[in-house]
């Protein structure tokens, strides 16, 4: 098998188990573990998994969240509930402001149910999906394109965000913890914090496997946001952090 057919089948293999390990690799493509170590080092320098020992995970790590394409693959009927619940806060005639992220692609593709409406958004996919929908203006936030995220950040959306006034902002997190909200990506996070700071109010949108843990910057603590929304029940701690902020924890059914 090619080397690139070879990396292909462990990207396959994480998007279905989430983690692979190094012996069964071996095994499964008749290789030395050392060729299979320089395959898993090298998607790793092109930041689509995260080694650990004995072998890789697409999981989030403090420093690490998979890439957008993995994401968006996973978990679809997850994301729906969500962002069901989600647009259930949208009214017609709102400026939303919608982040990058898989579950904030599902929710920016219903948003023409809640026509008319603007939607501010450095989320690719939620451009691609809103720009013809009559009804609907789309305010692209410019900067510089981040595949990983599939996503435009740095300096130039920062500014963007400074000069505008949203009245609901939906961020997305890999990350929540100690009664705060956290991500691994610095130019993501200054992002997301403009704009928190340019609605009115803030949603937080976050899968309950992500509770109880944290990553390398933080964004806010859950007292910035109105409302989490998540699948399933959080742990006891996170739901005591979230009732102690004063910030309503929905449970999308």
């Amino acid at each position: 098998m090619k080397r690139d057919d070879r990396r292909q089948r462990i990207l396959d293999a994480l998007v279905r188990d989430g983690a692979v390990q190094l012996d069964a690799l071996a095994e499964t493509f008749g290789v030395s573990k050392m060729t299979i170590h320089r395959d898993l080092d090298d998607l790793e320098a092109e930041g689509l998994l995260r080694k650990i020992r004995g072998g890789a995970t697409i999981e989030p790590g403090t420093q690490f969240e998979s890439d957008f394409r993995f994401r968006q693959l996973q978990g679809h009927d997850v994301k729906q509930r969500m962002a069901r619940a989600a647009l259930a806060l949208v009214e017609p005639g709102m400026t939303v402001i919608v982040n990058d992220g898989s579950t904030a692609t599902v929710l920016g593709a219903a948003l023409s149910e809640k026509r008319p409406l603007t939607v501010i958004t450095n989320n690719d996919a939620v451009m691609d999906a809103l720009k013809t929908e009559p009804g609907i203006t789309v305010i692209a936030l410019g900067g510089r394109y981040s595949a990983k995220y599939n996503a435009w950040i740095g300096r130039v959306t920062e500014e963007a965000l400074t000069g505008l006034r949203a009245d609901l902002a939906f961020i997305s997190t890999p990350a929540a913890g100690g009664g705060s909200v956290f991500h691994m990506d610095d130019d993501i996070t200054r992002v997301k914090r403009g704009m928190m700071d340019s609605a009115q109010r803030s949603v937080l949108m976050i899968n309950h496997l992500r509770f109880d843990r944290t990553a390398l910057h933080l964004l806010a603590p859950f007292s910035e946001f109105e409302a989490v929304i998540t699948d399933a029940p959080p742990s006891e701690t996170a739901r005591a952090e979230i009732e102690a902020a004063g910030t309503t924890l929905t449970v999308a059914d």
